[in-house]
This record gives C-alpha cells, structure tokens and sequence, in this order.
C-alpha cells in the first residue's frame, strides 16, 4: 500500500483556478518532488493532504486513511511546513517550539535542540522580530522536532540562503536514509535534483508528467556553445544545423548524443572557444511547463 495517495482530486474555484483530476502515489521511503510555478496547484494539493480543504471529487489517502475523515490521526504522523509561515508573534522562536511540543504530548526537545543547532538559529529573540528566513527555521524546527514518518514539505526553504538551503538538503538525505516519505513542493531544482526520487510537474491544476529522477538525468541533452573566428563560419554552420542558434560569432546547440558529428563538424572551421554543460532540472522542467518538445 503507498504511504500517500492521491486518486481523481478535483476543487474547481471557477475561472480555470483549482486543482482538476488531480492522481500520484508516494511510496514508503519516497522522497516525491512536487514541481511547478505560483498558482499551479501544488498548495492546494497539500492542503487536502492535510485536511484542511474537503474534495469536490475525489480522494486523498495517508496509510490508509482518508484525510477528510481522519484529520487528527493523520496529523499525528505528519512534519508540515506551510507555504506560508504564520506564528505567534508576542512570543519568543523557543516559547512557541515548547507551545507545540506541549500541544503534541513531547517531553524531549533533544531533537529540537538538535535542529537550531543545525541552522544557527537564535531561538530566544521574539518572532515578531525575526526575519522571514529566521521563521522559516522555527517551521524546520516544528515540522522535524518529532521524528514523523512522513513529511510535508510546501516550499520549506523559501527566506533561507544558500548555506541553510544546502543545511536543509543535507537534512533531507538523513531523513531519507531513515525511511521516511517525504513530499517536497520546491522552486529551487538543485533542492530537487538532489533529493527527490520522483517528481510531478502540475500546470494549471492539471499533472502534466510524473518522472523518475534517473530517468531525468540519463535524458538530460548536453548545451554546446562555441565562439568561432569569424561570423561567417557562424553563420554557415547554424545554417546547416536545425536547433542551433546564433549571437554574432558565438552559436549554442543542445544535443543528446550525436557529438561525434558534432565535433566531426566543428573541425570544419576555426573554433575560438568551446564550453559545454549539461542541462539543469530546470531547464527540463520548461521543456514540460513552456510546452516544447519533449
């Protein structure tokens, strides 16, 4: 049985907003990226997962248990950081992790203390004075400071730098090497790329594809661009080559195999430079949302 499962979720807001048709499943152990622009549906998604939002059509199961019906049971086993952040703001990052460590029966804050070490947070200043990536670190502390099997995440490292982001990534590979299934909604795809197992991409409330990440790797095209001497060759080689484009003596192709030609080509002509890198996630990522060949 998958640990989460999502069959035919449907809450259409009119004007083509919502979320249509809406089915994956995530696996125990999963790490499951959720991909896709402001407005697309993911926090829509997550918020039935949490029972927050009843279907129109539709189901959402966690383990077994329909998350319309068994909210509480089913939050008992949930980490959820929110899209949005809110806290109590008159009290002090440590007051409010103790509230909610009260509010879910927990004695030991080990596993906390842990976690505000890990981000360098300084938990004792009052939150209506922290900064918006400061609060991001008390949600990581909350979310994580129990141990659940399953995690929520909606965009977890939104205000975070760079060093946190990659803090938070290392603590996502830790929390895989234990099992837990994790559903992980991000903007940021070497978050992704470097966790996640699967991804789905949702445009318009609608999943558009489901990948598996190796699958992604081992398809990603390689980005050749290369300075000739002069713009002549430039011009004489875009033109016998289809996906090729041109900025004065600089051209750049994307290919997926085919180098041997490539290069067999290139010794046509007297070449100035040659870079090449390989595609980002990203870039995949808007062969699907901005409707390219795939």
């Amino acid at each position: 049985m998958s640990v989460v499962e999502i069959n035919g979720l449907t809450k259409d807001y009119g004007n083509d907003k919502g979320i249509f048709d809406v089915s994956f499943k995530i696996e125990k152990g999963e790490v499951f990226g959720f991909l896709g622009p402001n407005g697309a549906g993911k926090t829509t998604t997550i918020r039935h997962l949490l029972g927050f939002i009843i279907p129109e059509e539709g189901t959402c199961l966690i383990e077994g248990m329909d998350c319309s019906k068994k909210i509480a049971e089913i939050q008992k086993k949930i980490g959820y950081i929110p899209g949005e952040i809110n806290l109590m703001e008159e009290v002090t990052g440590i007051q409010f992790i103790k509230f909610m460590a009260e509010y879910r029966g927990m004695k030991d804050l080990g596993r906390a203390e842990e976690i505000i070490e890990r981000f360098d947070l300084d938990p004792h200043v009052k939150i209506k004075k922290m900064s918006k990536g400061m609060k991001q670190k008390i949600g990581i502390v909350i979310a994580f400071m129990q141990d659940p099997s399953i995690l929520i995440l909606d965009e977890p490292t939104s205000g975070l730098d760079p060093l946190m982001q990659s803090k938070f990534v290392e603590l996502i590979k830790k929390e895989k090497a234990k099992g837990k299934t994790i559903l992980m909604s991000s903007h940021i795809f070497e978050e992704v790329e470097h966790t996640c197992d699967r991804v789905v991409i949702i445009k318009d409330g609608c999943i558009i594809a489901t990948k598996d990440m190796e699958e992604l790797r081992h398809n990603k095209r390689k980005i050749y661009e290369v300075r000739f001497e002069n713009e002549q060759d430039a011009i004489a080689f875009v033109e016998n080559h289809e996906g090729c484009t041109r900025d004065g003596k600089e051209i750049m192709i994307t290919l997926k195999g085919q180098v041997d030609a490539f290069i067999k080509d290139l010794s046509k002509y007297t070449i100035r430079d040659l870079q090449m890198r390989t595609q980002s996630l990203e870039e995949l990522f808007m062969q699907y949302y901005g409707g390219e060949d795939q």
